[in-house]
Formats: C-alpha cells, structure tokens, sequence
C-alpha cells in the first residue's frame, strides 16, 4: 500500500508552483527545524519515505502507517542528496504502534519509534516540545507542517519544504469526514488557499507556536484538497509518556 496523503490530482498546484515547493510552500530555511527526521521504510522489495521528528534523544514521533520492515531514520538533514556532515543516520530498534490504529479508518495514526542508540544532539539536530494532553487548538491559528514528500505527481524533492496552514474547526472537518472524524483528529488548510501536504509527507509535524500539535496522518482517499487530517498530538499525550517511560 502506497503510503500517501492526498490523491495525485494536478490541480491541487497552485497557479506558478514550481518543483521542489511542498504543496504551494517554499524550501525551508537549512536547519531551522532541527527536529526534522527522515524516514527510509524498507517493506518487502519496495522502499518509502515518511517524516517523524524527535521527541527524546532516542525516540521520534510518527505516523503509525510509516511501519515497515525496516526503518533508517536520518537527522540533521536538509538537502537528502548530499551526504551532509550533521547528518546522523540511526536505524529503528523498535516499531510501536498506538495499539488501537485501525488501518481503515486512519484512527490512532500514530507510533513511538525507538531508535538503535541515542541521537547526539547538536545545533542540526534537536528536540521539539510536544502539546500538553487535552489540548485544542483554536481554529484560525497558523502552524506549519515541513517535510521531503513529493511536490507532484512525478516530482519527488531531496531538499526540506515547508508550508504554513491555518487550523480549521472540528465542525467543518466533521462536515466534510463525518464518516472517519474523530476528537483524536484535527485539520489544518484553508480550502480557500491551495497549500497542502502531499506524497511521502507522512509523520510530519504539524508546528503551533514552536510546539507539535498534529501529525500528517493517512487521510481518506476522498481527501483531494484542503483541509487535511491530522493526528491530534494532545490527545495520545499520557500515551506517549507512558511508553517512553516504560522502555
């Protein structure tokens, strides 16, 4: 199963976009988001990408549909095609899913990675402060999502991108995903404003106010334009302690 976030329908480019802009974005300033992680997924013969982002020095947060058979996360990057000296390349000891992710529905679309040894942390490579639990977001706050997925259908980019998107309100995503929205979710993209994720951002985080809120989930395959579904972090919060406490 391709992992994927909206269907590849060309006119969710905006007028003027150019390769290497995440949907209607631009190209992150060079390690300005130092939790970034990239995600190489070995599944059979096939490989993906997913983003995450660390959360402890050897812990990073994604989404659980980013599983695979084998997982190298890679830090520090920016620019994938070059073999960048704050690069730090770990592979995953430990996959755990949230134990309730249906893969139907996109529910509990989350997942701890355990990393094979602890990340050194340096001025590229860094934590990010997640949510506190039980938090909302009000909707018209503007957050930012970053990630290496594609930029079109056959345009994949090596280099960061990022995109800022505004926070919708549950009753308008509930309006539109009434049959898989959940309180565990929340959207973010005006669909006024053609800015979005797209292919291979998966496991990114959504950035309130310099801390994770969301997590660019797998969302319904009727999803071919904003608003896009997020997993809410605040919601997994006890969840996410709990498990990293317990290893």
């Amino acid at each position: 199963m391709l992992i994927l976030i909206l269907l590849p329908v060309a006119f969710l480019l905006p007028p003027g976009a150019e390769a290497g802009e995440i949907i209607g974005g631009q190209e992150a300033q060079p390690h300005s988001r130092p939790y970034m992680a990239y995600l190489k997924i070995q599944r059979g013969n096939e490989t993906f990408r997913c983003g995450g982002f660390l959360v402890a020095e050897n812990f990073v947060l994604t989404a659980a549909h980013c599983e695979g058979d084998e997982i190298t996360v890679t830090l520090g990057a920016h620019r994938l095609s070059e073999q960048e000296r704050s690069q730090q390349k770990i592979p995953v000891k430990r996959q755990i899913r949230h134990p309730r992710y249906n893969r139907e529905t996109t529910n509990n679309d989350i997942m701890l990675l355990q990393l094979h040894h602890k990340a050194r942390l340096t001025k590229k490579v860094g934590l990010i402060d997640l949510t506190s639990a039980h938090r909302r977001v009000s909707p018209g706050t503007m957050c930012s999502v970053a990630g290496w997925g594609m930029t079109s259908l056959t345009n994949t980019t090596n280099t960061l991108q990022e995109v800022n998107l505004s926070v919708i309100s549950d009753k308008t995503c509930y309006n539109r995903y009434h049959y898989y929205y959940r309180s565990s979710m929340m959207c973010a993209g005006d669909p006024d404003d053609q800015k979005s994720v797209y292919y291979g951002d998966s496991g990114g985080p959504l950035v309130c106010c310099g801390v994770a809120e969301g997590i660019v989930c797998k969302c319904m395959e009727n999803s071919i334009e904003p608003p896009v579904v997020y997993t809410r972090i605040s919601h997994f919060m006890p969840w996410i302690t709990d498990t990293m406490r317990g290893i």
